[in-house]
């Protein structure tokens, strides 16, 4: 509180305007809750909310408020009911009783089991929150049968990997969720087919890499024997089946979007109130009440009014041309302008929660900064993509981050830290994988 005060005191840097230093002050104190977990963190959204207007940082309520119409804290919602349902139903228990009987008693081969099918359900279901969203009630199933305590090693490898990792699988396809579609439309002239090429060896390379360093981070937790336990062998029953009927019927709307032009939102709600419904759904409101994670709905809703607020304040753009001085015109170096867009993205990256706002940001001064440079503009928007896009620095920077960390499986300290690790990986992944495969596949760094 006392840095946020002292921010907002402090005499305004050029360029600033007022409003947009306010909503800077009010954004490190939300980080600094968020990360330290100084109070729940549905009550640090609230808390921002009501900091952005009494700091004179937004005109009115309305303005403050503006997060909570947007769709994406409603897709959330409807993506946790499917996931919700998925257990209630017994369908959570059936699968985590094949992946525990198909792992024979091995921490290591379920972990495994895990990180292959991270890609492969991509392709089924491309939103990493809608993953995340099924798999964690899959997999706390799985490790409560096996009687695995919820800070033990294992547990918190697995959760660190459907809340970080398991995000990477969906950018490889632009159709994965809003980081591709953003960056796709920023950047411009990319097509299914092009973005694939482009992202999935760097993406690919990315996952196994985090899947490795949790591995590593987490090692003492995979020598715990798991008891062998049977596969279900009973029939499907007919709660099972109506879940599966509509899951995959959501799954099949998001994936012909391009054919009916459907925001994501309108499948989740369509499958939400499916759910919900008398004779057909599984749940009833009252257990949809008792068990949703509303502090998801809180902080993702809360975040997207503070991006909205650095964008309207011209903080957003105050940031950007920081940025751009910043940054030496190594006309020489291609290689070097790379590498300090790199750096140069990471605070940005810690002061906006939202992956869009961040891309809105960084994206476009990127590519001016390529093309003055004679560095091609696409490959500096997408060095900047992928170091925003790896990284998670604390919960509310990511959906399916926030649905393992309200479960307390994880600690926002012990997020940051691997966001910090991330942090390294998505560097050297740009610099010696990414770069080279660039090149190879007909996307040079040099233009001109």
């Amino acid at each position: 509180m006392a840095l946020c005060l002292a921010l907002i005191a402090a005499p305004t840097p050029t360029g600033l305007p007022e409003a947009g230093k306010r909503v800077i002050a009010i954004a490190v104190l939300a980080i600094v809750l968020w990360c330290a977990e100084a109070l729940p963190a549905a009550l640090t959204g609230l808390i921002l909310i009501v900091g952005l207007v009494l700091a004179g940082s937004v005109p009115s309520f309305r303005e403050a408020l503006s997060g909570f119409a947007e769709p994406v804290a409603y897709f959330l919602i409807g993506v946790l009911t499917i996931g919700l349902a998925v257990q209630r139903s017994g369908l959570a228990e059936r699968v985590a009783l094949f992946f525990l009987h198909r792992s024979r008693g091995s921490a290591k081969s379920l972990y495994l089991q895990l990180l292959a099918a991270m890609p492969l359900l991509t392709l089924i279901l491309p939103s990493a929150t809608t993953r995340t969203g099924i798999l964690v009630h899959v997999y706390e199933e799985a490790l409560e049968m096996a009687k695995v305590p919820r800070r033990h090693g294992l547990a918190r490898a697995i959760m660190m990997s459907l809340g970080s990792t398991n995000r990477l699988a969906s950018t490889i396809i632009l159709t994965g969720g809003i980081t591709p579609m953003v960056s796709a439309a920023l950047i411009g002239g990319i097509n299914w087919s092009q973005w694939f090429l482009l992202m999935s060896v760097p993406f690919l390379a990315l996952l196994a890499i985090g899947s490795i360093l949790i591995y590593w981070i987490y090692r003492d937790g995979f020598s715990i024997k798991l008891p062998p336990l049977p596969a279900k062998k009973s029939r499907l029953s007919g709660k099972e089946w109506r879940v599966m009927v509509i899951t995959f019927g959501a799954s099949l709307l998001w994936l012909t979007d391009s054919l009916h032009g459907l925001h994501p939102v309108a499948p989740a709600m369509i499958a939400w109130i499916c759910l919900l419904m008398p004779r057909i759904g599984v749940l009833s409101w009252s257990e949809f009440e008792r068990s949703i994670g509303w502090t998801n709905f809180f902080v993702i809703a809360s975040s997207l009014s503070l991006a909205n607020a650095l964008v309207a304040s011209g903080a957003s753009a105050w940031l950007g041309q920081l940025i751009l001085h910043g940054v030496p015109q190594f006309r020489e170096s291609p290689v070097l302008v790379i590498a300090t867009l790199l750096v140069v993205s990471v605070p940005v990256r810690l002061l906006i929660p939202n992956i869009t706002g961040f891309l809105a940001i960084t994206i476009p001064i990127a590519m001016s900064i390529g093309a003055a440079a004679g560095v091609n503009p696409m490959i500096c928007g997408l060095a900047v993509m992928i170091a925003g896009d790896s990284v998670l620095y604390y919960p509310a920077q990511s959906a399916s981050s926030l649905v393992t960390y309200e479960r307390g499986y994880l600690s926002a300290p012990e997020i940051f830290r691997f966001g910090v690790w991330m942090t390294m990986v998505a560097f050297a992944v740009v610099m010696l994988v990414a770069l080279p495969y660039w090149s190879a596949v007909g996307a040079p760094l040099r233009v001109g």
